[in-house]
């Protein structure tokens, strides 16, 4: 008898796999993964996304730094970048005498929705078929590079990257907000500072929260986010290049 997946316990459990063994994952794996995960949902059935399937050594290699030589890169057998892509559309609507509209703000929007979504929904039919999965958020912050390196046309805008392999150990439990910290009945209710205490309570007493704010010689956690990890000075910087790419991508942003 086929055993019940306990979903619940699944996704309770799950966690971000940056460590993997050298087994590969076989394209007929893979591919039926992408399949599986391009029939989440997507903006009038558009599909406004590509994958760029990436096995190649010397091409991880070479896109390792773009996210900070972070190890998963060049360990994974597998990196996907996801990509925003009005470029297939746009092509499919002239070659109908269709008059395509979408060189603006909104329909990169759109794309962007299409494509975090697909990433997801492969996340999940991934680490349920027993692989491991790492974002890497760097993916916007070195666009142009990304971009270079595989060969991008325009309106095709990388979004996001995973690393995917069978994983090697077990996860980090991290640890989640608790549920009245971030859902809101009926309307938004404004956090008082008793609540925001509350809220992060949990997060601030981990132990490894108080070594991340005793390595870097920081008064709280929320000093190491601002002044350690997402600082303004770099938050400024990959937004002006990122804005700057999407614009040259083809997708202006409005005055």
């Amino acid at each position: 008898m086929t055993e019940i997946m306990d979903t619940r316990q699944f996704f309770l459990n799950r966690s971000t796999r940056r460590s993997y063994t050298r087994r590969d994952i076989p394209d007929p794996v893979l591919n039926d993964l992408l399949l599986q995960a391009s029939h989440a949902p997507t903006t009038g059935n558009m599909q406004l996304y590509s994958v760029i399937v990436t096995r190649d050594p010397d091409l991880k290699r070479q896109l390792s730094p773009a996210h900070f030589n972070q190890p998963s890169v060049t360990a994974a057998p597998v990196v996907l970048t996801f990509c925003a892509d009005f470029n297939r559309f746009v092509k499919w609507c002239r070659q109908r005498g269709a008059d395509p509209g979408y060189d603006n703000f909104q329909s990169f929007m759109t794309a962007v929705l299409d494509t975090a979504i697909l990433a997801q929904q492969f996340c999940t039919v991934a680490e349920m078929a027993g692989l491991g999965c790492c974002y890497l958020g760097t993916t916007t912050y070195n666009a142009p590079q990304i971009a270079r390196l595989l060969d991008l046309p325009p309106m095709v805008v990388p979004v996001t990257t995973l690393t995917v392999g069978y994983p090697d150990g077990d996860g980090v439990e991290v640890g989640r907000l608790p549920l009245d910290g971030w859902v809101h009945s009926e309307k938004y209710v404004d956090y008082t500072p008793a609540a925001i205490d509350s809220i992060y309570a949990a997060k601030e007493s981990r132990p490894d929260s108080r070594r991340f704010v005793a390595e870097n010689g920081k008064d709280s956690l929320a000093q190491v986010f601002t002044d350690v990890r997402y600082t303004r000075e770099a938050n400024e910087l990959f937004s002006a290049i990122f804005r700057d790419f999407i614009a040259r991508s083809g997708f202006p942003f409005p005055d």
